[in-house]
């Protein structure tokens, strides 16, 4: 997770505009998560895409997301792998118990 931290810094600290600010991040998220949803409801949904629509990519649009994910972690100062690590450790408590295990 460092490295793809270190990456996306790397890149955005080319530019003199740097990070958004957190509020239009959240808002980019949104907007990258509404693309995947789209992708994913033309591929497994009820909803086919028009003859006139370009072809997406759940791979892509899930490279998106992560994109902006990490430029607001870093923007924030958020080490990724701390946090999910602790996530990890909540899900391995919290619903140790909750699911068939195989």
């Amino acid at each position: 997770m460092a490295d793809l931290q270190e990456e996306v810094d790397q890149y955005i600290g080319q530019y003199v505009e740097g990070y958004f600010t957190p509020m239009t991040l959240v808002v980019r998220m949104s907007e990258e998560l509404g693309e995947l949803a789209r992708e994913v409801n033309h591929i497994y949904g009820q909803k086919p895409k028009k003859t006139s629509e370009e072809n997406g990519s759940i791979e892509m649009e899930l490279g998106d997301l992560l994109f902006v994910m990490i430029c607001m972690a870093n923007r924030l100062g958020i080490d990724l792998q701390t946090a999910h690590d602790q996530v990890m450790e909540k899900y391995k408590t919290r619903d140790k118990d909750r699911w068939t295990k195989k």
